[in-house]
């Protein structure tokens, strides 16, 4: 059974839009999705840039974000012709280590824990695709790469590049020899 390795912030998890949330809150702006497009928010707010890493380092940033959508529906029936893997670069923010798990455990209760790997780099990982939202990890990934669209790679070139789960669903079904 061939291996699609998922990243879990921006491709299962919304984490631009908790982002958002919070820094709005936070400091009384009225920033939208639209506002960061193609850039990201630590880059349009520099004086931001620690307390943003503040706000994204906590356990409860981690725990809270929203779905997107239909990663769940559609995991679920790749589960059944891939074996998935869940690659999260936690590094980044090492209080999230715990959160993710829960938050995953919660959200995509079909997926096996064991398979869920909280790491910096994903060149480490062994699968025969990666879903991801950053060209450095796309880039160092040994095998086939996708980049999943997010607000802030949109200008990002890359050669397979899929805008949602429904497209993600008929590209590895298709692969799969499965009648989409």
């Amino acid at each position: 059974m061939k291996r699609i390795a998922v990243d879990m912030d921006e491709v299962l998890a919304d984490f631009s839009t908790e982002l958002i949330r919070r820094v709005n809150k936070k400091y009384e702006l009225n920033i939208t999705k639209s506002d960061v497009l193609g850039t990201p928010l630590h880059t349009l707010y520099p004086e931001l840039t620690d307390d943003i890493f503040e706000i994204v380092n906590t356990d409860s940033f981690f725990r809270n974000l929203p779905v997107i959508k239909d990663s769940q529906e559609v995991l679920e029936e790749l589960s059944h012709h891939y074996q998935i893997i869940v690659a999260t670069a936690a590094m980044l923010s090492p209080n999230s280590f715990t959160a993710k798990y829960d938050w995953l455990r919660e959200h995509f209760p079909f997926l096996n824990p064991n398979f869920f790997v909280f790491c910096g780099d994903k060149s480490t990982i062994k699968a025969d695709y990666l879903i991801d939202d950053h060209i450095y990890q796309l880039n160092t990934f040994g095998d086939r790469g996708i980049m999943f669209t997010s607000p802030h790679n949109v200008n990002e070139p890359y050669d397979l590049r899929m805008d949602n789960w429904q497209e993600l669903r008929t590209y590895f079904l298709e692969k799969a020899n499965v009648e989409v």
